[in-house]
């Protein structure tokens, strides 16, 4: 892969994870475009409205321990894909994301985490 690319996603990530962990929705959706999807055990979420409402969700009424204890366990890159593992305990166990980025912005994402009950 390209050093370009992962330069590139890198760099996309480091924002997605930046904005998500100070709440900030709209600096989450800038990484996307009105094609990008977001594909979720429930189903996927396309285009801006959908991913506000996914988002907006998230990071107004997150789970127990989200963002402050915030654990990043494993940040994988190679040109256009990054791949994390990562948990906020108590509420987050074990999530993980992929992301394939293109043109500076996360085009698809994957998302899958276990919950405490």
């Amino acid at each position: 892969m390209s050093k370009k690319g992962t330069k590139e996603t890198n760099a996309v990530l480091d924002n997605h994870l930046a904005a998500g962990l100070r709440g900030d929705t709209e600096g989450v959706l800038s990484d996307f475009t009105e094609g990008s999807v977001l594909f979720l055990p429930q189903g996927p979420v396309r285009g801006i409205a959908e991913l506000r409402g996914f988002y907006g969700a998230f990071l107004t009424k997150p789970p127990p321990g989200f963002p402050k204890a915030f654990e990043l366990l494993r940040r994988d890159v190679d040109g256009e894909v990054a791949y994390i593992v990562w948990k906020a305990e108590p509420g987050i166990l074990l999530a993980t994301d992929t992301f394939l980025v293109r043109d500076g912005k996360i085009m698809v994402q994957t998302f899958a985490a276990s919950f405490a009950a």
